[in-house]
């Protein structure tokens, strides 16, 4: 039988998401990587008995634009805290017409469009690839999806994200391409941030908020920021309300993820030992430490 062990869940929100309600011992700390800084604090916390660790993507009032983002700060602090389950929540717009404002997407593909990040923890002096084939972790999806139907959430399991840079949004042409190529919804953040947490070797889901249809649709210049605002604000209460269902499900003691996602680097890293830079193996020591000091 497979040794078990208590997960401790990260949680990213995203747009209108700063904070998770019901956390007991609540704690909001600093947390140092190597990396630079994340986007914010973290806030430290149980619930129900479960250790929970929650980071604000943009920070708290939202200063930091995607594109700004420390991806890889983010990931690393949630590792260094000791997370081993990342549930993401981001707004997005709609790409299509069965997936209205309101409407909750649990993502299972993403189109990388961004080209202004880091993407990686590894590079010249340790080079690593990691499967993205699959980027999210069907466990915690399948634990998402069961909390959604209890709640009542209007809800779709399986979606594909096209991840633009922003800040702009969408010329309708690009909108119309995207959807061409079978996207489901669009937003600016989930990349890198899946990519990296693969590679940390943490399991991770994502939830897609949508907040509006993207420009493509007919009724799209009848939107008005205070609609867009109020939707905004009702997926974040949904979102509370999916956090707390969520973490009994996922918090209970568990065995290796079935789908390998926290075994992601046993054959990722080519460089011979030799030939690694010991100064970005110093930096590497939250995200690949199990498998470089096994070498």
């Amino acid at each position: 039988m497979s040794e078990t062990f208590e997960p401790v869940i990260g949680l990213i929100g995203g747009s209108g998401l700063y904070d998770i309600d019901g956390l007991e011992n609540r704690e909001w700390r600093r947390v140092f990587t190597p990396w630079g800084e994340p986007s914010d604090e973290l806030l430290f916390g149980t619930l129900g008995g479960i250790k929970c660790v929650f980071l604000p993507r943009h920070g708290r009032g939202h200063p930091t634009p995607p594109s700004a983002l420390n991806y890889r700060a983010n990931i690393d602090a949630l590792k260094r805290s000791g997370v081993t389950d990342v549930i993401s929540l981001s707004a997005v717009g709609s790409l299509q017409e069965n997936l209205p404002p309101g409407h909750f997407v649990i993502v299972d593909q993403f189109i990388d469009r961004t080209f202004a990040r880091e993407k990686s923890f590894f590079g010249t002096g340790c080079v690593a690839h990691v499967s993205v084939a699959h980027p999210t972790c069907p466990r915690l999806s399948d634990a998402i999806e069961a909390s959604g139907k209890e709640l009542g959430l209007p809800m779709t399991r399986g979606g594909t994200y096209l991840v633009m840079e922003g800040p702009q949004f969408s010329t309708k042409a690009e909108s119309e391409l995207y959807r061409s190529w079978g996207c489901h919804v669009i937003g600016m953040t989930n990349m890198p941030e899946a990519k990296l947490a693969r590679e940390a070797e943490l399991c991770y889901a994502s939830v897609a908020m949508v907040t509006d249809f993207d420009c493509w649709h007919p009724d799209h210049d009848h939107v008005t920021v205070d609609q867009v605002v109020k939707v905004l604000l009702g997926n974040a209460d949904k979102a509370r309300a999916l956090v707390k269902s969520l973490i009994p499900r996922v918090g209970q003691p568990r065995s290796a993820c079935p789908a390998g996602c926290d075994r992601a680097l046993d054959h990722a890293i080519i460089t011979a030992p030799e030939k690694r830079d010991p100064a970005l193996i110093a930096k590497l020591d939250a995200v690949a430490g199990r498998v470089l000091k096994a070498a």
